[in-house]
């Protein structure tokens, strides 16, 4: 499916952020900002809301712990029991280091790979790129364009009273 955007270019980081509130708060909805690095307040700006990657973090957590304990102490206690120093089978002192690590490691793991399937970042043969100067020094306001051809020269006309130094209409297709 194609789709077409109006894609402004901005030259400053501020002149972006006014520039975001202005055109949302004249109704425009904006498909996405790109920049060549993490501007601060730029989520606000575009009423991003904030992430649950923190709750799916602890429950990954809590699922790595469970999983350690569970591990050691049926291995410990029942498939392959061992006493080692006179201490009982299920010596929760000692499983500390193995139910710390395995923590970490489901954390980590199951952070990562919800991140890239929300995000939608995986393998693909070809990577939608708005504006390739927006890796450099620019910075890139990407607006989704509907059926009408009047919309772009509108935009155009918003996005240039609002600082953006160029405007151009892309087509992107999804792959």
């Amino acid at each position: 499916m194609t789709k077409r955007f109006a894609v402004g270019i901005f030259e400053d980081e501020d002149v972006l952020l006014n520039a975001v509130e202005n055109i949302r708060a004249a109704g425009v909805k904006i498909y996405d900002v790109f920049s060549p690095y993490p501007v601060h307040g730029i989520d606000d700006a575009l009423g991003i809301e904030r992430s649950r990657l923190p709750i799916a973090a602890f429950f990954f957590g809590m699922t790595g712990l469970a999983f350690a304990l569970w591990l050691q102490i049926y291995m410990l206690g029942f498939d392959w029991p061992m006493i080692i120093g006179g201490k009982p089978h299920i010596a929760l002192p000692a499983f500390i280091p193995v139910a710390f690590e395995l923590t970490v490691f489901f954390t980590c793991h199951g952070m990562a790979i919800t991140f890239f399937t929300i995000q939608g970042l995986y393998p693909r043969p070809k990577v939608p790129v708005m504006d390739v100067r927006a890796t450099d020094d620019k910075f890139v306001m990407a607006i989704e364009l509907d059926e009408t051809s009047s919309q772009f020269s509108r935009l155009t006309q918003l996005l240039r009273e609002n600082g953006a130094s160029e405007v151009n209409q892309k087509e992107m297709t999804n792959n």
